[in-house]
Parts: structure tokens; C-alpha cells; sequence
């Protein structure tokens, strides 16, 4: 409406009021307490307040609960967690990695800049490998990025396969050091789902 009015260089002050007015907003807001019950009180008791309040009260609890800790602050050291083993992709229920970013369609041109970078070049094997064993290489679902060991030498190298991200921005919100910077990459760029 305000591009209709020739107002598109204006601030869009409308935007939040009709925001505030639309079933989006009614679906996030009866939601909202979702996550931080389940942070807060464990997935059994958080699920039952979860419950209570999305399905007997539909979500209008007078309570607003927040999260204030942030997501990249909560990751345990390695030391201090137990070390998965997952199964070998199947082809038929469980998929590799890879595999799933080829059904995404994702590309990014080759000659563009990285839209993923680092801070600190050094963080990735000097700070986050030792501590959180790299997490970036298990939290990426596209295996953007990986911890790549020389044959020969032994020498390790922090790899980032930017062809290969898919736009989700777990990285920017997961990295423990928040060392990764993502940026909007050039246009047309990323997944490209053509079923949907």
C-alpha cells in the first residue's frame, strides 16, 4: 500500500500495526511459550505446560516466557559429552548429508565472494576444535563445514564449503565462539526447492 502511494523511500510504520493484526501474528504469539518451557523445565514438564497452555488455554496464558540465554551459549564441552555414533545413511530412510543438499537444488555462482567467512581465521582448530571438538562440522545439516586432516602430514585445515549451504543460519546462531559471520549471498543464490 505505501509503494501504491509512492511512499516507498517512507518509513512503513504500518507494517507492525497490520503485522499485529494478521493470523501470523496470532499463530506466533499462541506458540511462543513453546521453546523456552521446553529450555526451562526439561522436555517432559516443559511439554505439559506446553500443552496446557497451547491446547486448553490456546495460547492466551497471561505469561510471556523467555529464553535469555543464548543458543550458542548452552553447547557443552566435548570433554563433557558423550560421543554419537551414528549409523551409516541407509538411501532409504536415513539419507546422507549431501545427498539432501543435492534435492535442495542448492547453487551459488562460482566466482561470487564467500558469504561465509571468519572472524578469526584461527578460532576453528585452535579454540573450538579442542574444546567443543568443531561442532560446526556435526550442527551444519549441508556439511558447509568440515576439519580436513593431510594424509601425509596430519596437519588439520578448517574447510568451508560454501557451494554447499542451504541458507539455514544454524551457524550463525550455533557457533559457540560466534566466530562464523553469515551474509545474505548474491541474488539467486542457495536452495532452490522446486516442489514447493
Amino acid at each position: 500500500e505505501a509503494l501504491k502511494g509512492g511512499r516507498g523511500s517512507d518509513e512503513l510504520t504500518e507494517y507492525k500495526d497490520a503485522f499485529d493484526k494478521s493470523w501470523v501474528y496470532e499463530e506466533l504469539h499462541a506458540q511462543r511459550n513453546f521453546g523456552p518451557a521446553q529450555h526451562k523445565f526439561g522436555n517432559f514438564i516443559g511439554s505439559a505446560f506446553a500443552f496446557v497452555d497451547i491446547n486448553l488455554f490456546n495460547g492466551k496464558l497471561p505469561i510471556t516466557m523467555r529464553d535469555t540465554t543464548p543458543d550458542h551459549a548452552t553447547l557443552k564441552p566435548a570433554d563433557q559429552s558423550k560421543k554419537i555414533d551414528y549409523p551409516k545413511p541407509d538411501g532409504k530412510i536415513t539419507f546422507a548429508k549431501l545427498d539432501s543438499v543435492f534435492l535442495s537444488n542448492t547453487n551459488h555462482e562460482e566466482d561470487q565472494p564467500c558469504h561465509l567467512t571468519l572472524k578469526d581465521p584461527n578460532v576453528p582448530l585452535e579454540v573450538n576444535l579442542p574444546k567443543w571438538d568443531e561442532p560446526a562440522q556435526r550442527y551444519c545439516p549441508a556439511g558447509v563445514y568440515e576439519v580436513v586432516e593431510d594424509e601425509n602430514t596430519g596437519d588439520k585445515r578448517f574447510q568451508i564449503n560454501a557451494q554447499n549451504c542451504v541458507h539455514c543460519k544454524t551457524c550463525d546462531i550455533k557457533d559457540p565462539t560466534q566466530n562464523i559471520n553469515w551474509v545474505a549471498p548474491e541474488g539467486t543464490g542457495g536452495p532452490n526447492y522446486p516442489n514447493m
